[in-house]
């Protein structure tokens, strides 16, 4: 494990270096995912990266993580284009609220949704992109039902013991395509002003588009199976490129910071967070981190967790008494508490980086994953 030596007075010094550690020595770093930002500003045209506390190594590079070049590298975004995380309140009583009914209401997530077309006439899209839209997907994906734990300051909609919803996925199937289709063509990256540049930036905001309209097909499909009305607080992608300055902001794993609030998602065993921007959006990034981040990998958790009834169903229940409805025995194992670091330590270094402040902190009773071994898509 690597341990940044960076400090909330350091930054200027590391600006030099074209490196930007936004954590504290105190953060738990592997020191694979620091390897993976220097191989980054190795690459052609590349000025400066940024890795915040939720830093951990990625397939393609570090996660976690934003970095400035003059041209773009799509595996610095990855397949999942315009992944982010939605935050909605919800009208409903916490003393109403049943997890084992709600999880059972929820199984419609795992069917195709009849919406899909005139959701995306309404947001502009295509309506033949229809096929997936409204669904979760796998890996770390979730829509998650929260109790507010605490409140910092106020936030129409939330008080304590309220509900809101967290959901979390983003383009899909549609975005993975994409990805594939461009393999082996990123070696010196991707000229804005080219063919081949324009031809991605088309597609990368039409995916954008349609992941953040995912996550409210999502939230209402969810919404209308409590049998609630929602109200969007916040709306936060952190995998896309975004032009800057003359240069392009590649985000993988890091919340775009300039829309006021930004959810810090924990593990399915700990307390989530909103953090309102302070210094975030005045750094050379504009970003923070989106969650606690891994810990471990998905492969080592199989050696750490056993395969067995009784383990698997402690998975299923969290240490707040909420539920985890994952029906795929694989992912409960690799997407266990254990395997994300502490969200309360990466909010710790925000606050001690000047970066954001706590508003809210959000107790899950309901995470939804997956109900299905094979997903419908």
């Amino acid at each position: 494990m690597g341990i940044s030596h960076s400090g909330p007075n350091s930054l200027a010094q590391h600006a030099s270096e074209r490196v930007f550690h936004y954590y504290t020595p105190s953060a738990w770093i592997d020191g694979r995912a620091e390897a993976q930002l220097n191989e980054v500003l190795h690459l052609q045209g590349v000025s400066a990266v940024a890795g915040y506390p939720d830093l951990h190594p990625g397939r393609f590079g570090p996660v976690g993580a934003a970095m400035l070049a003059d041209r773009i590298y799509p595996h610095l975004v990855g397949s999942d284009v315009g992944c982010g995380m939605s935050l909605f309140s919800l009208d409903l009583p916490l003393r109403k609220f049943s997890a084992e009914k709600a999880g059972q209401r929820m199984r419609v997530l795992e069917t195709a949704w009849e919406g899909a077309e005139s959701a995306l006439a309404a947001a502009g899209i295509d309506p033949a992109m229809g096929f997936g839209l409204g669904s979760i997907g796998g890996g770390n994906h979730f829509c998650e039902v929260l109790a507010v734990d605490s409140i910092v300051q106020p936030i129409e909609g939330l008080s304590r013991n309220s509900l809101c919803l967290l959901v979390h996925s983003g383009s899909r199937s549609w975005g993975d395509a994409f990805f594939q289709s461009l393999q082996g063509h990123w070696t010196d990256g991707l000229l804005a002003e080219g063919e081949a540049g324009r031809h991605y930036l088309q597609r990368h905001d039409v995916l954008v588009a349609w992941a953040k309209a995912n996550r409210l097909a999502i939230a209402t499909r969810a919404a209308e199976a409590l049998r609630a009305d929602l109200h969007l607080i916040s709306d936060a992608p952190h995998n896309l490129v975004q032009g800057l300055a003359g240069n392009w902001l590649h985000r993988k794993g890091a919340a775009v910071a300039t829309g006021g609030l930004v959810p810090l998602a924990g593990s399915r065993d700990s307390l989530s967070y909103v953090v309102a921007v302070t210094g975030a959006a005045e750094t050379p990034f504009q970003s923070l981190a989106h969650g606690a981040g891994r810990k471990h990998d998905r492969a080592s958790m199989h050696g750490r967790i056993r395969k067995h009834r009784s383990e698997l169903e402690r998975l299923r229940r969290n240490s707040f008494g909420g539920h985890i409805l994952c029906e795929d025995a694989d992912l409960l194992i690799e997407e266990a508490g254990s395997a994300y670091k502490s969200a309360a330590n990466v909010l710790a270094d925000l606050q001690a980086l000047g970066l954001a402040e706590p508003v809210a902190a959000l107790r899950p009773l309901l995470t939804y994953k997956k109900t299905r071994v094979e997903e419908f898509l």
